[in-house]
C-alpha cells in the first residue's frame, strides 16, 4: 500500500491538491500512477487558462492508456511543471512531490473542503 501524504486533499478521480494560501499545486495520486504503469507522455493546461472543478484539463498517457486529469478545484492555472513534460516518468517516481502537474490560483477556496481527506481517500482505494 502506498503512503498517503497527510497534507493533501484528494478528488475521487485520483488527483491531489496541496493548498498554500490562495493557491494550490495539483497532481495525480501515487495510486493512480501505479494503476497507469509507465507514463510516457504528459499534456498540461496552458498558463492563464481558467478551469472549473471537475473539468478535464490535462492528459497523462501510459503504455496502457491515456487518462484525462480533472481539476479538483476551480481557478486559473498559474504554472505548469515542464519537468514532467520533459520526463514523464517523474509522475511514476514522485507522484506526490516532484511529479506535480500544475499550480492553480483558487477561484473558490471552499471547494477544497469538499475534497477527500487522506483517510477518506485511503478508504476509497481500499487502504
Amino acid at each position: 500500500m502506498s503512503n498517503i501524504p497527510s497534507d493533501l486533499k484528494y478528488a475521487k478521480s485520483h488527483e491531489w491538491v496541496r493548498v498554500s494560501g490562495d493557491a494550490a499545486t495539483v497532481g495525480i495520486t501515487d495510486h493512480a500512477q501505479a494503476e497507469l504503469t509507465d507514463i510516457v507522455f504528459v499534456e498540461l493546461p496552458a498558463v492563464g487558462r481558467k478551469v472549473k472543478a471537475g473539468e478535464a484539463c490535462a492528459v497523462v498517457e501510459s503504455v496502457k492508456t491515456a487518462s484525462d486529469i480533472y481539476s479538483p478545484v476551480s481557478g486559473e492555472i498559474t504554472a505548469v511543471n515542464s519537468a514532467v513534460v520533459d520526463n514523464p516518468a517523474l509522475v511514476n517516481t514522485a507522484a506526490d512531490s516532484d511529479g506535480w502537474l500544475y499550480k492553480i490560483k483558487l477561484g473558490n477556496a471552499a471547494e477544497v473542503n469538499a475534497l477527500l481527506s487522506p483517510d477518506d481517500y485511503k478508504k476509497q482505494i481500499g487502504g
